[in-house]
């Protein structure tokens, strides 16, 4: 067994990776403390010097899976994510792009992809963004319907919410999210119009109750197929364990006869 297999199977420990994450949480709150005057007059010095530290056992775990995998470190779409978040740190933060510096709250994010139950979610998400297209395509056409109506129903009383297709739209995404639609928005355009109702119930119906809960079921059916191909390869890994142990087995015994 080479250094490589040694250094690769050391990261792969689990309380390396539990290390791991309790640096990422540790950077989170020193980052978090940042943002308060208050503590960075009285402690601003420790916290830079900790979040160095965090900066360079991150930096440090990159170069040893670099090592340890060579070539492979970057066939991993995880592997490719943690070296970004970590090596946007190293970006200057001078000549007008200072605003990098806030980025770095973005390690945190590499907690998703050392936790194997936060890539999951992700993983399903991710299968689930061909499916999802059609859905948004469709909450497009609709909203552009909608936008178009409440411009030609409603934009000479109300020109601040829909007089333009812009405005409209933007105002129908608020209904969408039930927020402050009914006393805000719907029950003002019917003291003008007062047949209104049967524009917006309807509208909500489709998008908020309909649709949104079209995308929630495609995240989830991709969710439950995730879970059933990692089963079936535990199921898999299991079943091949089992049958190498029951051929030792079976060799040790025709040796003895």
């Amino acid at each position: 067994m080479n250094y490589r297999t040694r250094l690769g199977d050391f990261l792969d420990q689990p309380k390396v990776q539990n290390t791991i994450i309790a640096v990422i949480l540790l950077n989170a709150v020193i980052l978090g403390m940042e943002t308060s005057d208050a503590i960075m007059a009285r402690w601003s010095g420790l916290i830079h010097t900790l979040d160095a530290l965090c900066l360079a056992i991150f930096t440090a775990e990159i170069v040893a899976k670099l090592i340890a995998r060579g070539g492979r470190f970057f066939r991993s779409g995880w592997n490719i994510f943690d070296f970004v978040i970590v090596g946007i740190a190293y970006i200057p933060s001078a000549q007008g792009i200072s605003v990098l510096r806030a980025l770095r709250i973005l390690r945190v994010l590499r907690v998703v992809s050392v936790a194997p139950r936060l890539r999951r979610v992700v993983e399903g998400f991710i299968t689930a963004l061909p499916g999802m297209g059609s859905v948004f395509l469709l909450m497009a056409i609709i909203f552009y319907i909608g936008a178009v109506m409440a411009t030609k129903l409603f934009g000479d009383a109300f020109p601040e919410w829909f007089g333009d297709l812009g405005s409209a739209a933007y105002t129908l995404f608020q209904v969408m999210t039930l927020e402050s639609w009914s006393m805000g928005i719907v029950r003002p355009v019917m003291e003008v119009y007062p047949y209104a109702w049967a524009f917006f119930v309807p509208f909500i119906m489709v998008t908020t109750f309909a649709v949104v809960n079209l995308l929630v079921g495609l995240i989830v059916n991709s969710m439950q197929d995730a879970h059933h191909e990692e089963d079936g390869q535990r199921t898999d890994a299991y079943r091949d364990e089992v049958m190498t142990r029951l051929e030792a087995i079976e060799k040790l015994l025709q040796e003895k006869r």
